[in-house]
Formats: structure tokens, sequence, C-alpha cells
């Protein structure tokens, strides 16, 4: 398995930093969520790991050897674009087909045998998808092209809650049998809050916060009372947010550690990850 470091990479689109100075190691065997807002430079990252666009500065390395313009180490990474790539007059079992020319170790079996199970014809041509069976081929693609490391942009785009659940199912049972490092980059926190081994948030560009997914739910949690008490409570604390109605407030906080008890007038609650990054990102 391989390992992604990311080295103090910043990309610009005109006047518009799209990335700035963004410094992470993506470690093997892992699950990885990708999470920000909107326009927060998720796709612009993945499109640079996978050298369809070039950074302004900084370095890709997987196992310490550039990505730039390098087919050996680019060999090693699949990214399911959430746009097509493929010609779209092309048949799906044609695109199956041409994506094992580059991937060699692309499995033809497996691939047809998900297909089979999220009722995906092959035999037609890509323009006739749906979004979600769009989406369907290019996660099926992703899996059986065995990449060492796999990138996932928005992959259950328009897909129905059946074959959503379905995609998780798979994506836990292929990383389980075929342990490698996925990132996954999606609004859809709460379906994937599960499976996350460990967290990046990105905002405006840079990165707010990165850990395991497990540590940062732990870590954060809510009090809600009446607004003196809450007040003095959160006091030299880490608040994220407050939210008041009437005389009543409740704080939002993520500290080294959620208490276990709060002052009996006051009620504790744990946050989950999407509750997190809302509060985390509109900070």
């Amino acid at each position: 398995m391989k390992r992604l470091e990311i080295k103090n990479i910043t990309k610009k689109f005109g006047s518009t930093a799209a990335l700035s100075n963004i410094d992470l190691l993506i470690e093997p065997g892992f699950i990885y969520g990708l999470l920000g807002r909107n326009g927060a430079g998720k796709t612009t990252l993945l499109n640079l790991v996978s050298n369809r666009l070039f950074p302004d500065q900084g370095e890709i390395l997987v196992d310490g050897v550039s990505v730039l313009e390098n087919d050996h180490v680019l060999s090693s990474i699949y990214c399911m674009a959430e746009t097509n790539l493929f010609p779209e007059n092309m048949k799906v079992s044609d695109a199956f087909k041409w994506t094992g020319e580059f991937y060699p170790s692309f499995e033809m079996d497996y691939a047809r045998r998900l297909a089979g199970k999220f009722e995906l014809d092959i035999s037609k041509k890509i323009k006739s998808l749906s979004t979600g069976y769009a989406s369907i081929f290019k996660f099926i693609t992703a899996l059986a092209s065995n990449a060492e490391i796999i990138l996932l942009d928005e992959p259950v785009l328009g897909m129905d809650a059946n074959h959503r659940d379905l995609f998780y199912k798979e994506l836990v049972a292929n990383f389980s049998e075929h342990p490698r490092t996925f990132v996954i980059s999606t609004h859809l926190i709460d379906e994937v809050a599960d499976v996350l081994d460990e967290v990046i948030i990105i905002k405006d560009g840079c990165v707010l916060l990165s850990g395991s997914a497990s540590d940062l739910v732990s870590r954060g949690y809510s009090v809600t009372g009446a607004s003196d008490s809450v007040d003095l409570f959160i006091r030299n604390k880490r608040v994220l947010a407050v939210d008041s109605l009437g005389g009543m407030k409740t704080a939002y906080l993520l500290e080294d550690s959620a208490p276990d008890s709060v002052p009996a007038d006051m009620v504790l609650a744990r946050l989950d990850l999407q509750k997190l990054f809302i509060h985390l990102t509109n900070a």
C-alpha cells in the first residue's frame, strides 16, 4: 500500500486562490472523508492529486515519488470524477475494457458482478445513463480498477436510497477484502460518517482540521440551559457557535474531550460528524 503526501500545495484560478499551502499526509489503509462546503477546494485537490490539474506551488508524492506527468505513479491512483470523462457514445462494457488498458489489475469479472448487483445495463451507451446510473458506472469502474489509492468525488450523486445503501456496503466489503486508501468527497456526511476512519475538513482553500473521525466526534458536544448558566460554563472553552431563544441558550463546543456530565441545570448532548462540520465551517 502506498502513502500519499501533499506538500505546500497552492492552486490559483486567475486571482482566486482555490487552495492555499495545503499540507496533508494520507496514510495507506484508511478511508478518508474529504469534507467542505461548495467551493472549498475539494474537487481541485482531487484533480491535482490525479494530475488533471497542475499546482502553482508545492508537490504531490506517492511513496516519495512525484505524480507530475508520471504514468507509473498515476497508475496507482484512480479518480472518480463528478463529471463523465469517457466518450459519451462509448458503451459501458467498452469503458470497462479501456480502463483495463490503463489499470492492468482491473477486474472485468468483478465489474460485471457489481453491474448485476446495481442493475446496470453494460450494453448501454454512457450518454443514455441517468445521473444515478452514471454514478454507479463510475463507482464500479473505480472499484474494479484495483488502484491502491481511489479518489471518489461525490460518488452517490443521483443514486436512490437503495443504491446508496448498496454503495456503502460494497465499499466496506471491497475495503475489507483488499485494504487500500479511499478518499471520499461528499456532502452527504450523515450517510458516510460510519465508514470513515479519518476526516479532512477544508474551508476557503485551507485545511481547517484533519484527524481521526472517532476522535473528532468524541470531542464535540453541546450544552443547553439558562443563558447565565451556559455563559458561565463555556467561559475559557472552545465555542464553535451559540443559539439563543428567550432566556435559554445552546452552545456548541469542541475540546480535547467532551465532559461526562454538566451541572444539573444544563443538558449535555453529543455532536455527530455532520453537526460538527456545520458549526466548524460556519464559524
